[in-house]
């Protein structure tokens, strides 16, 4: 037999009751979010604030009607109610498992409403948190914040963890940013033109943009600076500042510089140089000793 010939016609009704409440809550919830969403287009086109409101606000809104759903249908349903009284009479047991069991999310709540609030970053931002993730910030629910990484994959982080960390935001008034870019040529090459070389390849990539001011070029600043920053084993690091138009744009840029200022290097001379290492022999070592170490390799090769 199905289950429902199981069911006496009371528990019958109160199942069609929940059922339609439901039902009722998915269309409500539905119609809220496509309300906001054609209230809030025209603002969201004039401002970059008004889609990070628009995110968390209808996340809002629909938990309240899943919330307001589960009041009804606990006061409709009698086993429900007195199960709800009998709970709130014990009402300091409750809060006790709750504030322990919802600590971490009430903590999520509260720092995803100061990020909405305090706006240190916005939906559709280039950002970093914590040295660790770094992407462009999809959407600011009740519990986390979702950025969209190169990879177009998508990292969420509670809003907790978002609140207490540092974050750096490449948006929030100037889109366009400084991307350093390293080098390293030999000791035996030209100083000079090599830095020339890259402020070259700099200068003439359609990504890279010339952010000197009008007295930097009254002054004659290069537009894109390259300083000796250190010497390594075996090489001069040789390191470039070079402005874009945004992180995006800055990522291309960076790695189609990588290859054609090697390409510029090979052409004129420029060695970057391979791990040197050099080997001292003392002058005391007899010969006797000498002649064992090599019939010893010998004997390694004979086996």
């Amino acid at each position: 037999m199905r289950i429902i010939d199981y069911l006496t016609s009371w528990e019958y009704n109160y199942l069609l009751i929940v059922i339609g409440i439901l039902i009722v809550t998915i269309i409500l919830t539905r119609f809220s979010i496509w309300l906001i969403n054609r209230s809030l287009h025209s603002a969201i086109e004039k401002s970059k604030v008004a889609p990070t409101h628009h995110h968390f606000f209808k996340n809002a809104v629909a938990l309240l009607l899943w919330v307001f759903a589960l009041i009804v249908i606990t006061y409709v349903i009698p086993s429900f109610r007195n199960l709800a009284v009998a709970i709130f009479a014990s009402a300091g047991v409750l809060l006790a498992i709750l504030g322990l069991a919802g600590q971490q999310a009430l903590s999520n709540i509260v720092s995803g409403i100061f990020i909405v609030i305090f706006k240190p970053f916005h939906v559709g931002d280039f950002i970093t948190i914590a040295d660790k993730y770094t992407g462009t910030v999809e959407d600011i629910t009740l519990r986390h914040t979702v950025i969209t990484n190169f990879e177009n994959r998508r990292v969420i982080i509670p809003n907790s963890v978002v609140s207490t960390e540092v974050v750096i935001n490449s948006s929030i008034s100037d889109q366009k940013i400084c991307e350093p870019v390293v080098f390293e040529i030999s000791y035996e090459s030209n100083i000079d033109l090599a830095k020339k070389i890259i402020q070259e390849e700099a200068e003439k990539h359609p990504l890279s943009i010339d952010n000197r001011s009008k007295q930097d070029k009254k002054q004659g600043v290069d537009a894109f600076r390259v300083f000796v920053v250190g010497f390594g084993d075996s090489s001069v690091k040789l390191k470039g500042w070079i402005w874009s138009a945004n992180p995006y744009a800055a990522f291309d840029m960076h790695y189609d510089l990588n290859q054609s200022v090697k390409e510029r290097f090979e052409k004129e001379g420029i060695e970057i140089p391979y791990p040197h290492r050099t080997i001292l022999y003392k002058d005391h070592i007899s010969n006797k000793a000498i002649d064992c170490h090599e019939t010893f390799h010998k004997g390694d090769l004979r086996t």
